[in-house]
């Protein structure tokens, strides 16, 4: 397995690196896959064990000048690795007037994703910064646990407001309770609730959308055919959406949730060439 790329344009080095400190901030670990032409940040906390799991995707030529891969097999050309993405971000983040960021994967002692940074200095030479970040190479046999999740069969797809609006009331409401109820409807509404023995709170949102979406086949999803103004809810864990609003770098261009009726909330967060999906189960 062989892997190295490069990056110089510095707007693109500066959006990657807030791509990775996003993920940093939504996952203690995560699985980097490679293939040919993207790059997912994937964790997959089983929802079924409470956990939120995240799905992000990027394509590799929007960030890199140079990209080279050789999988683990001809046929199964890609790479799967476990790292913790606060070291790869705490890297990055020494990069910031860098000329140039190579990566690769070397194998000294063990396993690293070794990532050096070109600094600018004063003199002829330049200085050069390394990082090497331990990894996890994962085996081919556990590959089928980091598939894409697939998009649930939601009773309500809503545009969710404004991140950073959203995100002050949240935090607000962080201070009541350690659960929200995120409830929508088909008439573009959304509540943000919390109800404690002591207090109950909700902020309204109107006029927020509906997409227009069909489920894969064609034919339109359960939400269609529905009352407008009946709502759908979920209650979920406070602290895991804050974590998700909080760590927001990536400036969505569209953000949208998704909800199944007491089962799950799923985020979808597009910004041109990155896309990120985040799954939080519903408490009961």
């Amino acid at each position: 397995m062989r892997f190295r790329a490069k990056i110089v344009d510095l707007a693109c080095l500066n959006h990657f690196s807030r791509i990775v400190n996003t993920i940093a901030k939504l996952a203690k670990t995560c699985v980097l896959r490679l293939t040919v032409c993207k790059l997912y940040f994937i964790l997959s906390d089983k929802v079924a064990n409470g956990g939120a799991s995240m799905w992000c995707e990027l394509s590799q030529g929007n960030f890199f000048d140079e990209f080279q891969m050789e999988g683990a097999a001809a046929e199964h050309n890609e790479i799967y690795l476990e790292l913790v993405p606060e070291n790869l971000s705490r890297a990055l983040k020494t990069a910031q007037n860098a000329k140039a960021v190579k990566i690769k994967l070397t194998n000294k002692h063990c396993p690293c994703l070794r990532v050096a940074v070109e600094l600018p200095s004063l003199s002829s030479s330049s200085r050069i910064v390394t990082h090497d970040i331990p990894v996890g190479v994962i085996p081919r046999r556990m590959w089928n646990d980091f598939r894409e999740p697939s998009v649930p069969d939601f009773d309500v797809s809503i545009y969710l407001p404004v991140l950073k609006t959203m995100k002050s009331v949240v935090e607000r409401m962080k201070n009541l309770s350690n659960f929200i109820v995120i409830e929508a409807n088909l008439n573009g509404e959304m509540n943000l609730k919390i109800e404690t023995d002591l207090v109950s709170v909700t902020t309204h949102f109107k006029d927020l959308g509906n997409p227009p979406w069909a489920s894969e086949d064609g034919c339109p999803s359960s939400a269609q055919g529905r009352d407008l103004e009946s709502m759908t809810e979920a209650c979920i864990d406070i602290k895991k959406l804050l974590q998700l609003l909080a760590g927001q770098q990536v400036n969505p261009t569209k953000a949208l949730c998704n909800i199944v009726h007491k089962r799950v909330v799923h985020f979808i967060l597009l910004h041109e060439e990155v896309s990120l999906q985040y799954f939080i189960p519903a408490v009961a």
